[in-house]
């Protein structure tokens, strides 16, 4: 008796893997929207390209790189999310499939989630110091705290992920 109901328990638990499906499906709309907002940045930016000055088009290219590698952060999460810890996906029914989707794992995936907002952050900042108008120091200290904190965390994640894969498995 107890045997089977410890089966179902286990059946139900490991089927309770498809509840994240609604977050990634979230996360399609959320890359779709945010298609919509980068059409409609080269859209409005267009009719101002020939009398744009330098600074105000590497501005504007600076929101479209940050916009594209959130973009990627999606990808990012939504593939090798559901990948992990959904279902896996036939890579041979999709010929230019990324190699990285089957092959990324969970630390892997912090890795790259990690340096994507490193890099998100840092073109921010830039955005930031590029900008007409001055920024008082306390602005500045904020800033650069975070992202040396953003930094240091991608750190100690790698020095986490190395640890682990040389201690003995459990």
């Amino acid at each position: 008796m107890t045997t089977s109901i410890k089966r179902v328990l286990e059946r139900i638990l490991f089927a309770s893997r498809w509840l994240m499906l609604p977050f990634y499906l979230g996360l399609v709309v959320a890359l779709a929207d945010l298609i919509v907002v980068f059409i409609h940045e080269i859209i409005a930016h267009l009719p101002f390209a020939l009398t744009e000055a330098v600074s105000s088009t590497t501005l504007w290219v600076l929101e479209l790189i940050d916009m594209s590698l959130v973009a990627n952060l999606l990808l990012i999460v939504i593939l090798a999310g559901y990948e992990n810890f959904v279902s896996r996906m036939p890579q041979e029914s999709h010929p230019d499939w990324p190699s990285w989707v089957t092959t990324i794992d969970f630390s892997g995936m912090k890795m790259k989630l990690i340096g994507s907002i490193t890099a998100i952050s840092s073109i921010y900042l830039l955005e930031v110091f590029l900008r007409p108008g001055k920024l008082d120091p306390t602005t500045i200290g904020w800033l650069l705290g975070i992202q040396v904190t953003i930094i240091l965390s991608g750190v100690m994640l790698a020095v986490m992920d190395y640890i682990a894969s040389r201690s003995e498995k459990h």
